[in-house]
């Protein structure tokens, strides 16, 4: 079994978020770490590497730093990386980016298995994994929390708010899973080393036959307009009890229509 998981590069949630000028995201001004959603997805894949002696590659499109991605990955067990590196994709969006793995993934060869998160936790759109099933004509499910893969077809789970479905697919298929499907390992000794050693290739738009004004800003579907900083939080009210406390706290939640 051969299975591509997408992995992304994102800004530390920890960190502060700058924009450019062009209002995309500023990836030089802080710290980048592998989405911690696409653990997820690698951590199932290794699964099924364990289980079914499959053959995981990582794929990812994003600046230099986003080998980082790929080297975590690696050093989790993947067995090997492509980096699709280009100035052109700065800027893209969802169907840019979309258009840009499934080139990848074609060029790669359509495996058994296409998986990703649920979400980058920087976009959080969740829309990326239909698109990219779209492309390749895969069949896609979508927020797997519990996945089997047996023969040339798959059954996942996915916990809704009211109901549980599960969900049977002929492969090749995409999945996008949740992080309540498992618990991703931590890179160990051993594999940090092994990663060293594992191929990494690195592709432009040029090498995936995709035209610059497909994708960056050129080519979205979408534009940001305006971004601002988030205001710094002010001091709250204290309430100190006299007496009046309940009548203070009362008045306070009606002003500001909390009741």
């Amino acid at each position: 079994m051969k299975i591509i998981v997408c992995v992304k590069y994102v800004p530390d949630a920890q960190g502060d978020r700058q924009f450019t000028d062009d209002a995309t995201t500023d990836r030089s001004s802080g710290e980048g770490i592998l989405s911690e959603l696409d653990e997820y997805a690698v951590e199932e894949a290794l699964k099924l590497k364990e289980s079914a002696s499959a053959e995981v590659t990582v794929l990812t499109v994003g600046p230099e730093r986003a080998a980082d991605a790929l080297k975590k990955s690696l050093q989790m067990g993947a067995d090997a990386a492509v980096h699709v590196l280009d100035d052109a994709i700065v800027g893209s969006d969802a169907p840019g980016t979309s258009l840009v793995l499934a080139a990848a993934i074609q060029k790669i060869g359509v495996p058994d298995l296409v998986m990703t998160g649920m979400a980058s936790t920087d976009g959080t759109m969740s829309v990326v994994p239909a698109m990219l099933a779209e492309r390749l004509g895969m069949a896609q499910v979508t927020f797997a929390s519990e996945l089997t893969v047996t023969g040339e077809s798959l059954t996942a789970r996915r916990d809704g708010d009211v109901a549980t479905e599960m969900i049977a697919a002929a492969l090749p298929a995409l999945v996008s899973v949740t992080d309540q499907i498992n618990e991703p390992r931590y890179p160990s000794f051993k594999g940090i080393m092994a990663a060293k050693k594992k191929p990494v290739q690195t592709w432009s738009l040029a090498d995936l036959g995709v035209e610059a004004d497909q994708v960056g800003l050129s080519g979205a579907w979408t534009k940001v307009v305006e971004v601002r900083q988030r205001p710094s939080r002010e001091q709250g009210l204290i309430v100190t009890d006299d007496g009046q406390g309940g009548a203070v706290l009362a008045q306070f939640l009606s002003v500001h229509k909390f009741i």
